[in-house]
Parts: C-alpha cells; structure tokens; sequence
C-alpha cells in the first residue's frame, strides 16, 4: 500500500498463527508443572471432604466426579482450551496492533512494537487483576459465591486494561509534547499507583483459601507464569513472523525488473 501500512488480513493471519503457538506453549507448561500441583491440591481437598462429610458419601461424589471428567480428559482439555484462548488472543492482538499502530507504518520496527505490547498485555490482563485477585487452587470457593467471584475478576480485568491504555495515552502525549524521559516515566508510573489504588478498592474474596501456605504460593506462581508464557510466546512469534513479512517485503521492493527479451 502508498501509505505503508499493513493491510489488516496479513495481520490477523499472523496473530491467529502467533496465538495458536503461544497457547500451545502455556498448555503445555500449565500440564507438565502446574497440574501436578492441581492434583495435590484435589488430593487436599478430598480429605477435607472426607473429615466434613462421612467416608461414603464423599467417596460416591469422587467416583461420581472422576466418571464425568477423568484427569486425562481434564489435561488434554486444558491443552486445547488454552490453545483456543491463545488463537483469540491472537486476534485480539493483531487487532490492538492495528489500531495502536494506525497513524504510523504498521510493518516498521515490528519486533519491539510486538514485545512492548505483548508486555502491556501482560501488565493489564494478567499481572494486576492477579495481584488482586490471585489464582486459587481447584475446590476453594462456594459454589454461591461463583457470581460474585467472575464479577470481581471482571471488574479487575477493566481496570488492568484501561490503565494500560491511559498508561499509554500518557507515555504518547508527554512524549510528543517534548517532554523528558524521566518526566513520561513518572507519569507512566504515577498512573499505574492510581490503577493500582483502583484495584485495591474492590471487594476482598468472600471465601477463606483452606490450602497450605507453601502449595497455594506455587499454585499462585505457577499460573501467573502460565500467563507469562502465553504472552511472551505470543509477543515474540508475532515480532518474529512481523520481521519476516519486513524482510520479505524488503527484498521485493530491491529486486531489479526482468531484462526484456530482444524481438
């Protein structure tokens, strides 16, 4: 195109491609180290059960459970859950990419753009609602308080968002304004202390977490981790196939016009 920019198809076909990659790679994390843990923590709370309720009727609900959904069925349902998150996310992304990119050559510099974005992606929809709201292990929570629960995670999850982006409106505005490095920076991060404040406003979890100290910090880390390969995966294989595109671009644009053959 005159203009340079990158018509909006290459770049979905390169986020689903980035996308279903990246959620292959956070599938397969979550289930070689995070499901063990999971499994220690369904262990856990099947003896809870067992204290709370009599051995029969806790061990019926275990074989009921186990029959619906096996823990293979259940692994190999992760995979492909987090595969599909991974190819919308990748939408998403190519997406956010357009739009952020809009007013500039979308093809230029596209593996410090894709990290840059793929961090803030990271910061506004993983990092801060997890800061506030923290995985929990399978088993915690009641069952009344599900609602409530997904409405907080929700609300966290806006939040995040909408403080990256008037991050970013900061960050382009001072900075097109002229301003000093340091003086975008403190912006920048005096608006993350306000998103922050914001997050802490909401409502505490309603349900006790009755899981060791030591299995609920794993489990906690583990899943933010998971979040970390999805997106770094993600932001690195879209930067990569972007250099690509860069270069193939390049070369066409360079390459001599055929000799026309003498009559």
């Amino acid at each position: 195109m005159a203009d340079g920019h990158v018509p909006v198809l290459p770049l979905l076909r390169r986020g689903l491609a980035a996308g279903g990659l990246a959620g292959l790679a956070a599938g397969l994390f979550s289930l070689l180290l995070a499901e063990p843990l999971m499994d220690r923590a369904i262990r856990l709370e099947e003896k809870r059960q067992e204290g709370e309720h009599s051995h029969a009727a806790a061990a019926a609900a275990v074989k009921h459970h186990e029959e619906l959904f096996s823990r293979g069925t259940q692994h190999f349902g992760l995979v492909v859950t987090t595969v599909v998150v991974g190819l919308a996310l990748g939408v998403f992304f190519a997406v956010a990419h357009a739009l952020v990119h809009r007013r500039s050559d979308a093809s230029a510099r596209p593996w410090p753009r894709a990290i840059a974005l793929a961090a803030a992606g990271f910061a506004g929809l993983s990092l801060l609602p997890g800061l506030r709201y923290p995985a929990n292990p399978p088993g915690v929570g009641d069952a009344g308080t599900v609602g409530d629960r997904q409405l907080m995670w929700v609300a966290a999850v806006v939040i995040g968002a909408l403080g990256m982006v008037l991050a970013w409106q900061v960050h382009t505005r001072l900075t097109a304004a002229g301003r000093a490095p340091a003086v975008c920076q403190t912006a920048v991060a005096g608006t993350l202390v306000a998103v922050l404040l914001a997050l802490f406003a909401l409502p505490d979890n309603p349900d006790p977490v009755p899981v060791e100290g030591t299995l609920l910090w794993d489990f906690r880390m583990l899943s933010l981790a998971s979040h970390a390969v999805l997106w770094a995966a993600l932001g690195a294989t879209f930067g990569a196939l972007g250099l690509r595109a860069l270069r193939e671009r390049r070369a066409a644009g360079h390459r001599p016009d055929p000799v026309p053959s003498a009559v």
